[in-house]
C-alpha cells in the first residue's frame, strides 16, 4: 500500500483459514463490505473452492501463493504438502529451543534449585558424569531439563525429593572409569582438588551417590560408561512419559 499515498483503505486479516465453511463466510463478508481478496492458502482444495465461490459472488480473489508453489513444485520435481501452519510450527518451535537452553544454563551444575520443579528432566550425578553435555544436548532437543551435583558428605537438595520422581535420571558409572577420566582432566586442565580423581576418593564418592539414588526407587538409574552423547540422551527420553505437544514430531 505504500506505492499508492493517498488512498485510504482497511485491511482485514483472517488466518486459520481451513474449512469450506469458512472460506464461504470470508466471500459473504467481502460481498459486504465490497472487498477484494487477497489470499496465501496453501491448500489445492481451498484455494479452489474460493476461487469458485468467490466467482459466484462476483468478488475477485489474488492467490499469491498457487502460482508460487506451482512453480517451485516445478524446480524442485516434487509436490508440496500443503499443509498449513506449518510455519507458525516451525517458529514455536525455535522459540521453545531458545527458552529450553536458556533455562539449561540457569539450571546447570545445581543453580536455582528452588526452580527444579519447572524442569521436565532433573539429572544428578556425581563430577563427570556429563551431566553438563548432556543438559545442552537434550535443552537442544526442546527439554527444559536442569542438573545437580552429587558432593560426596554432600546431601542432596531436599526439593529433588518433591519432584515428580519420573522426571528424575541418576547417572551412574564404574568408578575405576570414573577415576581415570578424572585423572585426564586434572593432568589438562588442573584447577581440581587433591583427591579429585583418587580412585579410593572417587569409590566412596560413588558409593555415597548410590545412597542417594537408592533413597527414591522410582527413580531412573543410567549407566553412562563408555557411552555416548547421544546414546545417553535417547535411553533418557525413551524412558520419560510421552510429551503432550510432541514438537519434535511435528515437524520431522
Amino acid at each position: 500500500m505504500t506505492q499508492f499515498e493517498g488512498q485510504q483503505i482497511e485491511i482485514l486479516r483472517f488466518s486459520d483459514i481451513r474449512t469450506n465453511q469458512q472460506i464461504q463466510q470470508l466471500v459473504q463478508q467481502a460481498v459486504n463490505i465490497r472487498a477484494f481478496i487477497v489470499h496465501t492458502l496453501v491448500s489445492d482444495k481451498l484455494r479452489e473452492e474460493l476461487f469458485r465461490v468467490a466467482r459466484l459472488h462476483d468478488v475477485e480473489t489474488i492467490d499469491l501463493m498457487g502460482p508460487l508453489l506451482d512453480r517451485m513444485s516445478d524446480q524442485f520435481s516434487v509436490d508440496p504438502s500443503e499443509q498449513p501452519g506449518l510455519f507458525r510450527v516451525l517458529n514455536e518451535s525455535y522459540f521453545r529451543r531458545i527458552e529450553t537452553m536458556q533455562f539449561a544454563f540457569n539450571h546447570d551444575d545445581g543453580k536455582r534449585v528452588e526452580e527444579l520443579h519447572k524442569a521436565e528432566i532433573v539429572l544428578l550425578g556425581v563430577s563427570r558424569t556429563f551431566k553438563t553435555p548432556l543438559s545442552i544436548y537434550l535443552a537442544f532437543k526442546r527439554w527444559y531439563i536442569a542438573n545437580i551435583p552429587i558432593v560426596l558428605g554432600i546431601p542432596a537438595p531436599e526439593i529433588i525429593y518433591s519432584i515428580p520422581p519420573e522426571r528424575v535420571f541418576c547417572l551412574m558409572t564404574y568408578p575405576n572409569r570414573l577415576a581415570q577420566l578424572r585423572k585426564a582432566r586434572q593432568e589438562r586442565l588442573g584447577g581440581t582438588p587433591f583427591d579429585y580423581a583418587n580412585p579410593d576418593y572417587v569409590k566412596r564418592e560413588c558409593t555415597y551417590a548410590s545412597q542417594i539414588f537408592s533413597s527414591q526407587p522410582k527413580w531412573q538409574k543410567i549407566n553412562v560408561t563408555s557411552k555416548s552423547i547421544e546414546e545417553i540422551a535417547s535411553e533418557i527420553i525413551a524412558l520419560l512419559p510421552k510429551k503432550v505437544e510432541d514438537i519434535e514430531g511435528e515437524i520431522s
